[in-house]
């Protein structure tokens, strides 16, 4: 390959000095197609490949994640398959042993994406923690279906609580909020939503609604304050937006297969505690050691009982009554067998209860039942 300084000798000799190009050939030591090349460009010359740049490492598996990536396109845009989540079951399920990075960019070239950047935001131990709804597909007793998943994670630790629901209703959307309270073993003093029809009645200017008083009630109990972040405006709650897309594409790719939503709340309460190990970009420790940080100082105790007051009971004929006593959680607005670990009676999806513990409370024991 000539170089750019050969090239000016050549150009040189035939423009200035009048040398022909046979000449030059000869004198130079180059072909004439060289010579006649280097009078046509004098820039600095450019590698081309003439063939594929061997690929030891990604090589293998190409097939395996085009694969993946064109199974995909039957899947529900919001669950398919992530870079990392590819780089997972690379090494769990093909024994790869290459880097992430490799993967991600291997990724990156079969679907043209440039990489993302972030600006991580800052919060204070027990200041925020956000929430939110998305909905997932999982095969359930045999059928592809999809479900509601709660979501609540503590901003400064990161630490994560997931709850797969029949639906998102207010007595799950608030027994949610008490299966995450327990979980985390305190409340924090805020919690950042977007517009969830569970807690707000009708939207205001800015970041302020008009709350449910059911709702109010609720918080008022819990000392937790609401935090409602603009209409299409995602990034404010950032975490919790990330953590719904996180759980569809690491935790549910492929589909799960499981009997009821029982056996799916316990899978997802393992994964919960399996991300204490994880450490977060940009954190200084992992989730875990965030939390105990976080935990004894700077969340609120769960008080032991709730008011009464904050939604009617259902009986176990399945009509609706107001309870003539307060029934600690279960006053809440909150079914009794729903924000215990013990209790009975199952919650239908029209909200009353018969029977049996609800399927979609199995699964989520409480703190006293975790040990």
């Amino acid at each position: 390959m000539v170089q750019v300084d050969e090239k000016e000798r050549i150009r040189i000799a035939h423009i200035l000095q009048g040398m022909s190009i046979r000449e030059i050939a000869r004198v130079m030591g180059h072909s004439r197609k060289t010579v006649r090349k280097a009078l046509e460009d004098p820039s600095p010359p450019v590698y081309r490949r003439t063939k594929p740049p061997a690929e030891p490492v990604i090589g293998p598996v190409r097939e395996i994640i085009g694969r993946w990536i064109e199974e995909d396109l039957d899947r529900p845009k919001k669950q398919r398959h992530t870079a990392h989540r590819i780089y997972e079951r690379l090494r769990g399920e093909h024994g790869f042993t290459g880097a992430e990075s490799t993967v991600r960019r291997y990724v990156r070239s079969l679907r043209g994406k440039k990489a993302e950047t972030f600006i991580p935001l800052c919060f204070d131990p027990g200041q925020d923690a956000q929430a939110d709804f998305g909905g997932a597909a999982v095969i359930m007793d045999g059928r592809e279906m999809e479900i509601q998943l709660f979501m609540m994670r503590l901003s400064y630790s990161h630490r994560p609580f997931v709850m797969a629901l029949p639906f998102q209703k207010q007595e799950a959307f608030l027994a949610a909020h008490v299966r995450a309270f327990d979980f985390f073993g305190g409340v924090p003093r805020r919690i950042s939503y977007d517009n969830l029809t569970a807690a707000t009645a009708r939207a205001l200017r800015g970041d302020k609604r008009r709350e449910i008083d059911s709702f109010v009630a609720f918080r008022s109990h819990y000392l937790f304050a609401s935090h409602f972040c603009n209409p299409g405006e995602p990034h404010e709650k950032g975490q919790i937006e990330n953590l719904v897309g996180y759980v569809r594409r690491n935790w549910l790719v492929p589909l799960p297969r499981v009997k009821d939503l029982g056996e799916l709340n316990a899978y997802l309460l393992r994964k919960c505690l399996e991300e204490d190990r994880h450490v977060v970009s940009g954190m200084k420790a992992s989730i875990g050691e965030m939390f105990a940080e976080e935990k004894p100082r700077c969340l609120r105790d769960c008080p032991a009982s709730v008011s009464r007051y904050l939604m009617p009971r259902t009986s176990t004929d399945c009509s609706s009554e107001a309870p003539d006593e307060p029934v600690g959680h279960a006053a809440s607005g909150i079914p009794e067998e729903a924000a215990a670990s013990g209790g009975s009676g199952e919650l239908r999806e029209d909200g009353r209860r018969c029977g049996r513990k609800p399927a979609w409370v199995c699964g989520v024991p409480a703190a006293s039942d975790r040990g």
